[in-house]
């Protein structure tokens, strides 16, 4: 990036507002009133265009199905180590954390996204641990790996959900959450639960926006 912002939580702070999920109730994130002037500001505030939109500043679809999905049945993350991958506003991660997990590690590229985590862990009262590299290909040992909205782009979609289906083999639990993205390998996939999610028409072409939850399917 061509230039920083010296203070990213103040910035955060300054441009979001603290508000329950409507699907999660029970967590409450710092979220946008809309997506493009915080894009602009954001764009502003770097000295540079043609920048990422700034996923960590809204409750995505997957994420808030997937976060759903973990509060209800605790025993998919509880006692064990996490991965939130594609992480934003740390909603999964949160989730993860007050289902009973060891400990979680939010993983996104966007240096306001780690921000937004701590931020947004430190207003639900859980400590994630947020890691700003590509963990695409890697694996630390995760017992549960957390991934939503992440197939809305063609070559993304394939390299995550190869490295997803990969770690799945070697015994990890993963759960995807997507509300019909583009590029989901269905075919490879099982769904698993099913959510009505509210949405603005901002960021979704519908108000309850239909959303699963996905696990990789046993090899035959």
């Amino acid at each position: 990036m061509s230039g920083r912002i010296k203070d990213p939580v103040a910035f955060i702070r300054a441009e979001t507002r603290l508000r329950p999920v409507p699907l999660v109730p029970e967590i409450s994130l710092h979220v946008a009133d809309e997506a493009v002037p915080i894009w602009h500001r954001t764009e502003e505030e770097l000295g540079e265009l043609g920048l990422p939109p700034p996923f960590w500043a809204f409750a995505w679809a997957g994420g808030q199905a997937l976060a759903r999905h973990v509060l209800d049945h605790p025993e998919l993350v509880a006692g064990g180590r996490v991965l939130d991958f594609a992480s934003g506003s740390g909603l999964v991660g949160i989730a993860a954390m007050k289902a009973g997990a060891l400990e979680v590690d939010c993983a996104d590229i966007d240096p306001f996204a780690l921000s937004a985590i701590a931020l947004n862990g430190d207003a639900n009262g859980v400590a994630l641990t947020p890691v700003g590299e590509d963990l695409i290909g890697r694996d630390a040992g995760w017992d549960t790996v957390l991934a939503g909205d992440i197939s809305y782009e063609r070559e993304l979609a394939e390299r995550v959900h190869g490295w997803l289906s990969a770690l799945a083999r070697r015994g990890a639990r993963v759960l995807i959450g997507d509300p019909g993205r583009t590029y989901l390998p269905k075919e490879t996939l099982e769904r698993i639960a099913e959510y009505r999610v509210p949405m603005t028409r901002e960021l979704e072409d519908m108000e309850i926006k239909h959303t699963s939850v996905w696990r990789p399917r046993a090899p035959a």
